[in-house]
């Protein structure tokens, strides 16, 4: 990986005591960044980084609580911030009934499902290109998406198992591209992006039947690790991607193809 692409940018990372927003708050603070790591669960979050060896005493790192589903926190926090070059959205908002199967979802739950992933997505991403229009200087949002807001679902991975792939997760994730491309054609600035990065499956101890199956799909990996996805998120933080905007980068060797 390149040394120190994001020297002295400082970085907003929501959902930063997430499984893949943590990892990150990590890498960003190694390639020279400063970050401000912030999660709807204050405590969760700090002790998800000090389980990864993050020095919270360090003055490049700030941990702030917010809750991304609320438009009037989301606004004060972006009201009180300078200097920020960068953001990442890696949260998960949903509900208690979150992911059960197609036909046992109700249209109340998806709606709200919706309106907590989505909705807070499209704050957030409003608050970043509000921030940018404040401030003028370069500003590189990424949107986490999924290898399942490009392609339909393989449901013949989830045999044997009671998982599934929820609707409202589809919906979600291929709407996240097309609205940064909204995003980034509205404000129509070279030096506002917005780009996502989708993952293809990332491993959180998964049954082994699944495992087994979804590799079979893959080129040979199988399932990703977090660390496979973060070289993607830091190249488009950078200047090193200083014109890419509205696009996404899969990574998922070869499971969508």
């Amino acid at each position: 990986m390149m040394q120190y692409v994001l020297n002295d940018d400082k970085i907003l990372i929501a959902g930063a005591g997430g499984l893949l927003g943590a990892k990150l708050v990590k890498q960003a603070l190694s390639q020279g960044a400063q970050v401000i790591a912030a999660d709807i669960n204050l405590d969760l979050m700090r002790e998800k980084l000090e389980t990864l060896n993050v020095d919270l005493s360090t003055t490049v790192l700030r941990l702030v609580q917010l809750d991304l589903t609320s438009e009037e926190a989301v606004k004060e926090f972006f009201s009180k911030q300078t200097g920020i070059s960068g953001a990442v959205n890696s949260t998960y908002p949903r509900n208690k009934a979150y992911g059960a199967h197609f036909f046992d979802v109700s249209l109340d739950d998806f709606n709200e499902n919706l309106a907590l992933h989505l909705g807070s997505g499209f704050l957030f991403t409003q608050q970043c290109a509000a921030y940018f229009k404040r401030n003028k200087s370069p500003f590189s949002l990424v949107n986490i998406s999924s290898v399942y807001g490009v392609v339909s679902p393989r449901f013949d991975v989830y045999e044997n198992t009671s998982m599934t792939m929820p609707v409202e997760y589809a919906a979600i994730k291929s709407a996240v591209l097309h609205l940064n491309k909204y995003a980034v054609a509205y404000v129509n600035d070279s030096r506002f992006r917005v780009n996502s990065v989708s993952p293809g499956g990332i491993f959180d101890d998964q049954p082994e039947v699944f495992l087994n199956s979804y590799k079979s799909y893959t080129h040979g990996q199988g399932m990703l690790n977090v660390e496979d996805i973060l070289g993607s998120v830091l190249f488009l933080l950078s200047e090193q991607s200083k014109f890419v905007t509205g696009q996404n980068i899969i990574v998922d060797d070869g499971f969508s193809l």
